[in-house]
């Protein structure tokens, strides 16, 4: 099923036992296949929200939302700080709203996740998300939102952070006039477009957590396994399904790309949160990393 074979195709896949051998044989019907699916389902779902995070030492905590033909699941995926890839947890409800958000950061949290010496979300463009973070994880939380492809090519040939983003405000001032439109989507959350670079983190790591990529291809899995699903009877089967589909993933995961970078990562968010004194300018780039806005 998780291979995307549809319960009226899967006696195609069967190795051959002779004809006397199919006569007699049991649970091998369209409805024992169904049915031992959403058992096998349920356990997955149970697994993933049963997990314990007290030893978890993330780096870096990821959100995005899924939409299952008028079910939404929005899904936590975290980096630890060795580069590992975890799938924490993930709610349904009928829109990628605050509410969900809220109710997902505050399952891990009670799963014993601790934030308390710092966390990087990556977010995409929702308020929503970002709302959740606040209200759970803190207004120090520091946020990395999904830069756009404009804005990718503009911090690119900018490395120099204040430049980064003094063209971006410029950019946004002009489009104003021109393509109000185009302003409103650039000045939202801006400056949190670099904070990756805020932090003081280059190179491959910057490339991985610029973008959210991670848990996009993630829920592209999700996608896949549940591309047979003609019709979403319940909330729940929609939590079946798509736990069902991340711990899939799961099992190809790889570190990600620059995770000899993480390490650095998780001492420049913790001077943020802790609102310590920023080191020496003539130490190392990332701590140099400033208190990020919003």
């Amino acid at each position: 099923m998780l291979a995307g074979v549809s319960c009226r195709r899967h006696g195609r896949t069967g190795e051959p036992v002779g004809e006397e051998v199919a006569k007699v044989a049991r649970g091998v019907s369209k409805s024992a296949i169904s049915r031992t699916f959403i058992e096998r389902t349920r356990e997955a779902l149970s697994e993933l929200m049963a997990r314990r995070l007290h030893d978890v030492r993330l780096a870096v905590l990821m959100l995005d939302g899924i939409e299952l033909k008028g079910r939404t699941c929005v899904v936590a995926l975290g980096i630890t700080s060795d580069g590992v890839k975890i799938p924490l947890g993930l709610w349904e409800g009928s829109t990628e709203n605050a509410t969900v958000a809220t109710a997902l950061l505050s399952d891990l949290v009670e799963r014993g996740l601790d934030t308390t010496q710092g966390v990087l979300c990556l977010l995409d463009g929702s308020k929503a998300l970002r709302k959740a973070v606040r209200d759970v994880l803190g207004e120090r939380t520091p946020v990395q939102r999904r830069i756009r492809h404009k804005e990718r090519n503009v911090t690119d040939h900018l490395p120099e952070r204040d430049r980064a983003l003094g063209r971006l405000e410029q950019l946004a001032d002009e489009l104003a006039h021109t393509h109000p439109g185009a302003a409103g989507s650039l000045g939202g959350g801006m400056a949190e477009t670099l904070t990756l670079t805020r932090l003081g983190i280059t190179g491959p790591l910057t490339r991985t957590l610029a973008s959210t990529n991670p848990i996009e291809s993630m829920i592209e899995r999700v996608r896949r396994t549940a591309r047979n699903v003609k019709r979403w009877s319940s909330g729940e089967m929609a939590l079946r399904w798509t736990a069902a589909g991340m711990l899939e993933a799961e099992r190809q995961f790889r570190r990600v790309i620059g995770y000899r970078d993480l390490a650095r990562l998780v001492v420049a968010i913790e001077h943020v949160v802790t609102g310590r004194a920023q080191p020496d300018p003539a130490h190392t780039p990332t701590e140099q990393a400033t208190v990020v806005g919003g």
